[in-house]
């Protein structure tokens, strides 16, 4: 290891000690531990589970759909988002379980006593538990994807009620929110990769210039990351699937890479529509879930 990777393991480590979310082990598991870098350039100790993942019964519990959970907002004029503090980490490991996740590193064998990051089960398993404490509230003026929350409403004083409601199911449940990471009666913000407003959603202004200055792609994985990055917003392309089956086929490993004229045309014409994009409209209306 570096100077600096050794560094920051044991700042990383003694901080989970400190915050009471891992222990030292004895188990026969033994994850190894590796560094990401992260956008800031700053590293980020990571746990490599995949032995683990593959030998995990998956939990079939599915993520909601992000378009299905935008249009539930029709008719709703303010919005308050909440972010979870270290959303994971908030649920406990049952004690038989502990052993499973532990990780070895050069200052010794530890493992998790709260949920990590990396576990096969862990998005499915937080989702399901957050549907369960608000599973009255759902739809109704509460959306939750995974540990964030927006509270949605027709009016400012019907807002400050929700929220209320809201913050207390978080209280009584002890759950902790980031306080720097909530945003609180707006009537535009930011969710899940789009602006939410009271006259429907649009897709964020980078992400749309990140694909008007895309160049072409010029192998397999970029056409790939192209088409997660446009298919994410394919509700703003009338068309979509039409317009984009060449690249489709071009993802496929089994078809040579030969990006003709019918893939450039495909290119260009999933990128035009997106520059011009208006807001969408939810086709719920709020009044209509109550």
């Amino acid at each position: 290891m570096s100077e600096e990777e050794l560094s920051v393991l044991q700042a990383q480590l003694d901080d989970l000690l400190e915050k009471g979310w891992i222990q030292p082990s004895s188990s026969p598991y033994d994850a190894p531990i590796l560094f990401v870098r992260k956008k800031n350039k700053d590293l980020r100790l990571c746990i490599d589970y995949r032995k683990l993942n593959v030998q995990t019964v998956k939990n079939v519990g599915p993520l909601p759909r992000i378009d299905n959970l935008l249009e539930r907002l029709g008719g709703a004029k303010f919005f308050s988002k909440l972010d979870l503090e270290s959303g994971y980490h908030q649920l406990e490991i049952r004690q038989e379980d502990r052993c499973k996740t532990s990780f070895k590193m050069r200052y010794g064998h530890f493992e998790w006593l709260v949920m990590p990051f990396g576990l096969t089960n862990a998005p499915a398993t937080f989702q399901a538990t957050m549907t369960t404490e608000f599973r009255h509230m759902l739809d109704r003026f509460v959306l939750i994807y995974l540990d964030d929350i927006l509270v949605y409403s027709r009016s400012l004083d019907e807002h400050v009620e929700h929220l209320r409601t809201v913050l207390e199911q978080l209280r009584q449940a002890k759950y902790k929110a980031n306080r720097d990471k909530c945003e609180f009666a707006w009537q535009e913000l930011e969710y899940l990769g789009h602006f939410v407003t009271p006259h429907g959603i649009r897709p964020l202004a980078d992400k749309i210039k990140a694909i008007r200055v895309w160049p072409e792609p010029t192998y397999t994985t970029e056409v790939c990351s192209f088409m997660g990055l446009a298919g994410y917003y394919q509700r703003f392309i009338t068309g979509y699937t039409r317009i984009a089956a060449p690249l489709t086929r071009l993802q496929s490993p089994k078809v040579p890479f030969v990006f003709g004229d019918d893939v450039r045309q495909s290119f260009q014409a999933l990128k035009t529509p997106m520059l011009m994009a208006p807001a969408l409209a939810s086709t719920t209306p709020l009044c209509q879930r109550e």
